[in-house]
This record gives C-alpha cells, sequence and structure tokens, in this order.
C-alpha cells in the first residue's frame, strides 16, 4: 500500500480513494416529545451512508456511518419547516457525495475530508452546520471502510495517525509533530459515564407523567435515576426565568436526594442579552432550594443565539462559571474567536465532522492555557453506528463523561429487522442489554461499558441491513 510521507516526522498514512456512496434513511418516531429551544422533536429521518474506499493496490471495502436528521438545531431559522430542514440535511448529503466522487486523486483520509468540507461549503453557503453534515457522514464512513481494509480498529488508526492528519490542510497554528505525539497518546477507556439530558417537556416526578407510555422505559427523571443511576445531567432551560427558576427547584428536589451529582446548563440560544443571563444565574445562586444544584454546575452550554454570540463579550460572567459554544461553533476558527469573548470551551459532535473534533483536542491540549475544555453533546444518538461511533471518538478523546439522550426518546434500533439487531447485539454485547423489542443502550451505575469498541473498523463489529432502507428521499 502506498503511503503518503509528507505529514511529518515518521508518521506515514494512507491514500484512498471513494469510489462509492449510496445514501439510504429510515424514519424514526420518538417514544417521548423532545423540546430544545423553541422546538419540539416528535419525529425525524436517520440517514445512513455505506461507502467503499479503494486504495492504491486496487484492494476495496465498504464502512458505514448513520446520523439523525434532526429538524431545527442545524438550522433554527422560523421561517423553514422542520421537513425543510431535513431537505436541508438530504441536500447536504447529495452535494458532499457528488464532491467527493468528483475528487479522483487517491488522499489521505484526513485530506479528503477536509477538502469535501470546503467543496461542500462552497456549493452550499450560508449555513456551515448544515453543509457540514454531509461530509462528517462520509468522513466517518470512509474511516470505517479504510480500518476494515486494514483490519484495525477507529482508535489504532487515529492513534498511529494514519488518517494523516498533516499535510496542506492542516491549520498553519497546529504542529504535526506535536499533534502526532498526542494523538499517540491517546488512551480509550473502557466506559464512560452518561449525562443524562432533562429535556423541557421531560416530567421530573412519576406524578407529574399524565399519558404514560407504557413501554417498560422510564419516562420520568425520578425513574432515570432509579433504572440507569445517573449521576451527571444536562438541564435545558427556556430562557423564560420564573419558568426556569420553578423548574430547575423541581429538578433539584429530585436530584439533590442523591449522595453526589454534577449538571450541566444548556441555554439553547434562548437569551438575549448578558443582563439577562446574568440576572438568571443570581436568582439560581441566590435561592435556598437550588443551593447544591447551584453548586454542582460544571458549565454553561450555547446561552445565546448563534446570530449574536460573537458579538457579546460574556464579561463578568466568565470569572464566575466555564461557558462552552456549541452551536456558534461551525469553523475552524470559532472556537478562537469564542476565548475572546470569555468561552473556554467546546463541543465535540460526530456531526460536524470527526476530524474538526480531533482538532480541537489537538489544540487544548497542545495550547498551554489552564481551563481549555472539550465536551461530548448529543444530538439524539441512534443505537447502532450513530451512538457507536460517538462514543469512540468522545472515549479516545479522553473524556470523562459525555450526553446521552438518544436512548431516552427513542426505544432501542427503532426500524431495524430482527437479524441487524442481532447483529449488534452479539457484536457489542457490553454496550446493549436485551428490551421487548430488541437492543438497548445499558447504562449500569450512570456508565456505559465501551470496551467492544475497539472492534475492527470504526467501533461496529456490524454493519447495518441496508436493504431493509429506503434510498435517501
Amino acid at each position: 500500500m502506498t503511503m503518503d510521507r509528507s505529514i511529518g516526522g515518521s508518521v506515514t498514512a494512507p491514500r484512498v480513494r471513494i469510489v462509492e456512496i449510496d445514501a439510504f434513511e429510515r424514519d424514526i418516531r420518538l417514544r417521548l416529545p423532545f423540546r430544545f429551544g423553541a422546538a419540539t422533536l416528535e419525529k425525524a429521518p436517520q440517514a445512513f451512508l455505506r461507502v467503499r474506499v479503494e486504495d492504491e493496490e486496487g484492494k476495496t471495502a465498504i464502512g458505514a456511518a448513520a446520523e439523525m436528521m434532526v429538524p431545527k438545531w442545524f438550522d433554527k431559522n422560523p421561517a423553514l419547516t422542520p421537513a425543510q430542514n431535513v431537505d436541508q440535511l438530504r441536500g447536504s448529503i447529495r452535494t458532499a457525495a457528488a464532491a467527493s466522487l468528483e475528487a479522483s486523486a487517491p488522499a489521505t483520509l484526513f485530506a479528503a475530508a477536509r477538502l469535501n468540507e470546503m467543496e461542500t461549503a462552497r456549493r452550499l453557503p450560508g449555513n456551515p452546520l448544515a453543509a457540514g453534515f454531509g461530509p462528517s457522514l462520509i468522513a466517518r464512513a470512509a474511516l470505517d471502510a479504510y480500518c476494515r481494509l486494514a483490519g484495525i480498529s477507529f482508535f489504532d488508526a487515529v492513534r498511529c495517525n494514519l488518517v494523516g492528519i498533516g499535510g496542506p490542510m492542516l491549520s498553519g497554528d497546529i504542529d504535526v509533530d506535536a499533534a502526532s505525539t498526542m494523538l499517540a497518546g491517546l488512551r480509550p477507556a473502557s466506559s464512560i459515564s452518561a449525562r443524562h439530558t432533562i429535556g423541557l417537556l421531560d416530567p421530573i416526578t412519576e406524578d407529574e407523567i399524565v399519558d404514560p407510555v407504557g413501554d417498560g422505559l422510564p419516562e420520568s427523571l425520578q425513574a432515570v435515576i432509579a433504572r440507569y443511576g445517573n449521576r451527571w445531567f444536562k438541564i435545558k432551560l427556556s430562557g423564560a426565568a420564573d419558568a426556569d427558576i420553578d423548574r430547575l427547584a423541581r429538578i433539584a428536589a429530585v436530584l439533590d436526594r442523591l449522595p453526589d451529582y454534577r449538571v450541566t446548563v444548556d441555554g439553547n440560544e434562548q437569551f438575549t442579552a448578558v443582563d439577562e443571563l446574568a440576572a438568571l444565574l443570581v436568582r439560581i445562586a441566590a435561592t435556598p432550594r437550588l443551593a447544591r444544584l447551584s453548586a454542582a454546575i460544571a458549565f454553561v452550554e450555547q446561552p445565546f443565539s448563534r446570530a449574536i454570540t460573537m458579538e457579546t463579550p460574556l464579561g463578568n460572567l466568565a470569572a464566575e462559571l466555564p461557558f462552552l459554544i456549541d452551536e456558534s461553533d461551525d469553523g475552524d476558527g470559532a472556537f478562537a474567536r469564542a476565548r475572546t469573548l470569555g468561552y473556554t470551551g467546546v463541543s465535540s459532535k460526530t456531526c460536524k465532522g470527526i476530524y474538526r473534533s480531533l482538532l480541537k483536542a489537538i489544540r487544548i491540549k497542545t495550547a498551554g492555557v489552564p481551563g481549555l475544555f472539550l465536551s461530548g453533546e448529543d444530538l439524539t444518538c441512534q443505537a447502532g453506528l450513530a451512538v457507536q461511533q460517538d462514543l469512540a471518538l468522545v472515549s479516545l478523546l479522553g473524556l470523562s463523561h459525555v450526553e446521552r439522550n438518544g436512548h431516552h426518546y427513542v426505544a432501542g434500533m427503532q426500524g431495524a429487522p430482527q437479524a441487524e439487531k442481532v447483529h449488534f447485539a452479539a457484536a457489542h454485547s457490553d454496550l446493549y442489554e436485551q428490551g421487548r423489542e430488541g437492543p438497548l443502550l445499558s447504562i449500569r451505575d450512570g456508565r456505559i461499558a465501551i470496551a467492544s469498541l475497539g472492534a475492527v473498523g470504526y467501533a461496529s463489529g456490524a454493519l447495518p441491513d441496508f436493504g431493509s432502507m429506503k434510498p435517501l428521499s
């Protein structure tokens, strides 16, 4: 296999070519409505990609990736309907696939992914998050295919920098040798803490459940803790101060029964000014019923809309709590700009691109600046490829906890045929437990066991049944 030796030091990386891309989808209906910000999600299709790569010796293999096409997150423009939002993401997949297949010259996985991101963004200007959706799926599926071709795991591919982080596609602020050294030192854990999302419509206690689903899975926060033993939580805010204080007090009444816990607070772009956010945080700190919850806040996520975040310095708030950007993290330079405003954290999401997460981790670990951090945030990652690939990424990055919400709002591998469910459950018996209709994400004592993600390929010992899906509509 021909290697690219231009990436620095003794590191070498194979060059491959993407020769085939097929896109599919499955309809997913949520067991519980999930409200985040001003949007309520009840259903959405999950996209699946099947990609074939070819090495320079002519050998080929296929790989796959999956992600929910969630409306009203990538683009929150109120003029667009949820269906139009989903069509945006389908368009991103189609555009990225066309651009990827036009690139005939073999390249490292990293270079191919970066070129595809740039070309797709050029063809779909205006919304970097939506434009990046298709390239992120292709990059994951191509990496999966290469790992299967080479007979190695995702962890080995990244730690040995066989993905090829370096060369002209690498930003000038990153030292190639330092990056390779940092990657070589990464060690995935055998388990990770699950940070449970408390959505804006979620019942807090069993008494609040009006119309129970009755599927045997927890619906209230109280039941979630009893079943999964979570100690990390993510609380969504509405931006309406009185309603938020009341809801936080009801949440605290449940969480305070635990011997210890930590929370992150997601502003969901709902605040319009620093003073508005500061007033709410003052009220939280001054409310006796919220004393333990206030002390347990690890960071505040994306309080302002992406339209104003980069023009809104945090001021004195930055000294009180760590702040993280998520929706505003729409490009390589976003975190650097946010840091000048007082932010010290940035999100990792596979839907934004695995190499972008790796580059953010490299910058944070090599910057020599104390207090900078990376956090794993969910976008309703579903059981199967999506949750496995995201879990593998955040584990390799050294994160000790990750937001997980897909298992709570969707019951298991919805839409998959029985044979597919059996294959995934058998390949990852530590990750899944048997539910009424198939494998469910297994969370015990608040942790997810993930040792099986070191399988050959990108974190999956099984592939989906593409024949059971419909082509991307």
